[in-house]
């Protein structure tokens, strides 16, 4: 019988050994390791690929000896239950362990100026490296401006996602998509639901709403707020005046979108047949609403890449901060819209 202590150890892969499955030195392992963005992604490629063949697993603690410098990552994020961030939170944090960091998540209430004050005081207490800090409110954006961080910080949202035209931004890309596939079905008539006040993204999206119908000469009978809450658009589809000739209602999210759909249901509102509505975000429930809903898709896994590598790009000093765009906006559409009735 043999004992434990004649068993073979296995020894944990290198640096040298990721870098002889990829076929690249050292010091590009080094480098893809430490997030630097002026990688071919060919490169990249394939040595991410031997990372995961290998499982090799920077010692963080060494790193950290040998340089004196913190790997860890801080996130401010929020609504973490909600698919959209759940799923660019979980994609920033696997790429950050790739980079051989570990990310430290604070939540925070973006419409709450305590809440949000002590998610700062929380971070700033905390040895980082640097900070990502996702702001989708103006109170999240006015307390950033107030504090000092002694690291490096990245703000990211979608008013300011990857651009400095507020008319290219992701959400502007994708409320134009829908605007124009309505459109070439025929719609004339609009109505907006539009997210709450205050919010970036609800303010890029009406914003980019009014230019798109303006755009394609087509009339907006109007929009109200909600608060991207399911309840919030089944209230204003309750308000909507039936009398004024809609025949595309679009909103700022799918949950509005959802309660919308139940609330025309109620007032005996045909959707597609009376009514088109349409959503954003593409909820993996939106396919199963009744009717299955005409969406926005966006790739929140690339988000979370590419917020935790322009961080990166801070952190090392080596190079210009990465302006790697994500992927455009898709439209998805299913069966809640459909040409407008006849008149």
């Amino acid at each position: 019988m043999t004992g434990a202590a004649d068993r073979p150890v296995l020894k944990a892969p290198t640096l040298y050994d990721v870098a002889k499955v990829a076929g690249v030195s050292h010091q590009t392992v080094s480098r893809v390791v430490k997030g630097h963005t002026n990688i071919g992604p060919e490169i990249r490629e394939r040595v991410d690929a031997a990372i995961i063949q290998l499982n090799y697993k920077p010692n963080l603690l060494a790193r950290s000896l040998a340089t004196s410098r913190s790997h860890r990552i801080g996130a401010l994020v929020y609504e973490l239950l909600e698919s959209g961030p759940s799923k660019v939170m979980e994609s920033a944090s696997k790429r950050a362990r790739e980079a051989g960091y570990l990310l430290d998540i604070v939540s925070l209430d973006p419409e709450d100026d305590g809440g949000i004050a002590q998610a700062i005081s929380l971070i700033n207490q905390t040895e980082l490296a640097g900070l990502i800090a996702f702001t989708p409110t103006d109170r999240v954006v006015e307390a950033l401006k107030h504090s000092s961080f002694l690291v490096p910080i990245s703000l990211e949202s979608e008013a300011n996602d990857w651009t400095d035209d507020p008319s290219e931004t992701m959400g502007a890309a994708g409320v134009d998509l829908m605007v124009q596939h309505l459109t070439e079905l025929g719609h004339e008539r609009f109505f907006h639901i539009s997210g709450p006040e205050g919010w970036l993204a609800a303010r890029g999206r009406a914003q980019a709403y009014d230019r798109a119908v303006e755009a394609r000469g087509v009339r907006s009978m109007g929009q109200t707020a909600g608060n991207w809450s399911a309840r919030s658009g089944y209230d204003a589809a309750h308000r909507l005046p039936l009398d004024l000739g809609v025949t595309a209602l679009v909103a700022a999210n799918d949950q509005m979108a959802l309660g919308a759909l139940a609330a025309l249901h109620e007032r005996g509102v045909s959707v597609p047949g009376d009514i088109s509505v349409v959503g954003f975000d593409d909820i993996p429930e939106s396919r199963f609403f009744r009717p299955a809903l005409t969406t926005v898709r966006f790739d929140f896994a690339q988000q979370g890449r590419t917020a935790v590598d322009r961080l990166l790009a801070r952190i090392g000093g080596d190079g210009p901060v990465s302006q790697i765009a994500p992927s455009p906006p898709t439209i998805i559409v299913r069966a809640s819209s459909a040409p407008p009735p006849r008149a």
